[in-house]
């Protein structure tokens, strides 16, 4: 089957709505040329739709027009390579999403290990930010945990009593085995960071005191460290060196 036929059968299967890449199309090194012609093709044919460079969707027919791929859909090739999640929303969408702050940003921040450039996908401005930890499916929910507790002073528009309520709430609904892998990536964290999370899991009154001792002997006791949240809020900050 020629390169075109076979491109153009591949994306006959794909769902409107679904973004693609070359990669997805079962492209190899030497038929990479010709498919970047048929791809330029199929666009100028409106048979296809470039979102960014080597990055497509088809669109999806409505009564109100043509609809291109949603939010998360057009994140995707920067979340995941392949099936491999890669990287994760962080910053203030990560925030909103948690329910700690109202405010919805107009650009997304993605934590991974590989540093990579701004971009654009579609309407929305993409920054990249290092993450902590290697990201992987299982635990990319606990490190949005950890950088919640990482910034919490600078979240904007944040009630940090409900804050810390909702955030205690999650870690509540984490499993026992959860919670000890919270603990081992938070080793990785900023001291402010292994700070509060051993002091919201000590108020939780979790069985794992290994992991207790563990984060405290992992602070310096000389060192204090500022959240921002009245002892009243906390009321065992202090035992954990937070001002």
């Amino acid at each position: 089957m020629k390169v075109a036929a076979k491109i153009k059968s591949k994306i006959n299967r794909i769902q409107p709505g679904r973004i693609f890449k070359y990669s997805d199309l079962g492209v190899s090194g030497n038929e990479y040329g010709a498919a970047v012609k048929t791809l330029s093709r199929l666009v100028k044919e409106k048979a296809v739709k470039r979102l960014s460079t080597g990055v497509f969707y088809k669109s999806k027919a409505t009564v109100f027009g043509e609809l291109g791929p949603n939010e998360r859909e057009q994140l995707r090739p920067y979340l995941f390579n392949g099936r491999k999640r890669i990287a994760y929303v962080t910053g203030a969408a990560l925030f909103n999403k948690l329910s700690l702050t109202t405010q919805v940003p107009k650009d997304i921040d993605l934590a991974s290990r590989a540093k990579r450039p701004v971009s654009k996908v579609g309407n929305i401005k993409v920054r990249f930010v290092k993450s902590y930890a290697d990201v992987n499916n299982k635990n990319y929910n606990l490190l949005g945990i950890l950088d919640a507790l990482k910034d919490f002073k600078r979240i904007p528009d944040l009630n940090k009593e409900s804050a810390i309520k909702r955030i205690k709430a999650i870690i509540a609904e984490l499993t026992d085995s959860e919670k000890k892998d919270l603990v081992k990536y938070a080793l990785g964290y900023p001291p402010r960071a292994r700070a509060f999370l051993g002091a919201l899991l000590e108020s939780l009154k979790i069985e794992q005191r290994e992991a207790l001792v563990t984060l405290k002997q992992s602070l310096n006791p000389l060192s204090s460290y500022s959240i921002g949240v009245a002892q009243d809020v906390l009321p065992n900050s202090k035992s954990w060196f937070i001002e």
